[in-house]
């Protein structure tokens, strides 16, 4: 049975609230940030932003209520469509920004890239949960590399570095968790260590290593490229203990921030809410890694446990990075905040994903 009544009493209700309390802080500073100060209004952003809330609900309805179990049997298919749909970016998709991520669908666009990463995390679960595989082999492990590494190529060639780091993070969390010895971790950051140097050399374009020496030395050029990892700095620390208050900030809203809406979002709340607002969002997103952690310690099969735990992994780390960006202490990169940072595709993925926690959870008992 698809949708069975049963289960529905063991909904996550604490989960749920803090991933839509956390959709609404983010949907507050967007208002805030991309406001016309003389009209007093919100910005078109607000709006978009505003009308992908209920096709996120919808998509996390969705996969609630379908059986996780189902999907995953269907990873294959969910796997290929995503394929297909990064396919169709290349040929097919609106240029903007110099990068080519988005496919136009005439009431909006869709970013496939957002996606690739349920697609990915259900093709791992399903091989190393439902095969009760582990990560000892290499067959195993290559297989879930190439797994990663398609959608990885084609998101690379939008370019789009930041989403295509992120597909990495999916992988070692499902490894991990498939019992990876750690001498192999041991390897992997020794090549890491030796391989940069060629990376450094072949596989960055020119405005990759400009953010890398950017980070390093943001002074060099504090107009140029340094501009942003410097404003967001004064933003952060100009919030104080309490913040300037709702909508009293000036480095978004007067556009000395540049991305203040979208990879720069936290930095704006930092400047309107100051360290306890900082905190209680941190909190919020601690609250949801480890109730989404317990949700995969408390799964019924490998499977759900596999599942959840990708879907943690790729959560965490963006979480992470974006926050540790602003504080300046990792390269500016375009990877947004989840559930806080403007993008609809982001929110829209990023729901379904949560979706899938929750059927997890809610479905430990069934047979």
């Amino acid at each position: 049975m698809i949708v069975d009544r049963r289960v529905l009493p063991h909904l996550d209700w604490p989960l749920l609230a803090a991933v839509l309390g956390l959709t609404l802080i983010g949907l507050a500073t967007i208002y805030s940030v991309t406001g016309n100060i003389g009209a007093n209004a919100p910005g078109p952003e607000f709006w978009r932003q505003l009308y992908a809330v209920p096709i996120g609900l919808a998509a996390l309805a969705g996969c609630l209520l379908v059986d996780y179990r189902t999907l995953a049997q269907r990873s294959v298919l969910v796997y290929l469509a995503v394929i297909a749909a990064l396919i169709a970016v290349l040929f097919f998709g609106v240029v903007a920004k110099g990068a080519r991520r988005w496919i136009d669908l005439g009431v909006g666009s869709l970013q496939p890239s957002e996606f690739a990463r349920l697609g990915v995390a259900l093709m791992l679960a399903m091989w190393f949960g439902d095969g009760r595989r582990n990560a000892r082999s290499l067959a195993d492990l290559a297989w879930g590399g190439v797994v990663v590494a398609v959608p990885i190529g084609l998101i690379f060639f939008q370019p789009d570095f930041g989403t295509a780091v992120t597909l990495t993070s999916v992988y070692f969390g499902v490894i991990y968790l498939a019992g990876l010895p750690l001498r192999w971790v041991g390897v992997g950051l020794l090549a890491v260590v030796l391989l940069s140097p060629v990376v450094w050399m072949w596989g960055l374009e020119d405005y990759q290593k400009g953010r890398v020496i950017t980070f390093l030395n943001p002074e060099r050029d504090p107009r140029g490229a340094g501009w942003q990892q410097i404003q967001a700095k004064i933003t952060v620390g100009s919030g104080g203990l309490f913040g300037k208050g709702f909508r009293q900030g000036t480095q978004g809203a007067y556009r000395f921030l540049p991305e203040a809406h979208n990879d720069f979002v936290f930095a704006v709340l930092a400047e309107e809410h100051g360290f306890f607002g900082v905190i209680l969002v941190l909190g919020l997103y601690l609250f949801v890694v480890m109730r989404s952690l317990e949700a995969a310690k408390l799964a019924k099969d490998r499977v759900g446990a596999f599942l959840v735990v990708g879907i943690v992994s790729w959560f965490t780390f963006q979480v992470v990075y974006n926050i540790t960006m602003q504080a300046g202490l990792v390269p500016v990169k375009g990877l947004t905040l989840p559930l806080m940072s403007y993008g609809g595709s982001s929110l829209v993925a990023t729901l379904a994903g949560f979706g899938l926690i929750l059927n997890v959870r809610m479905r430990r008992f069934t047979n």
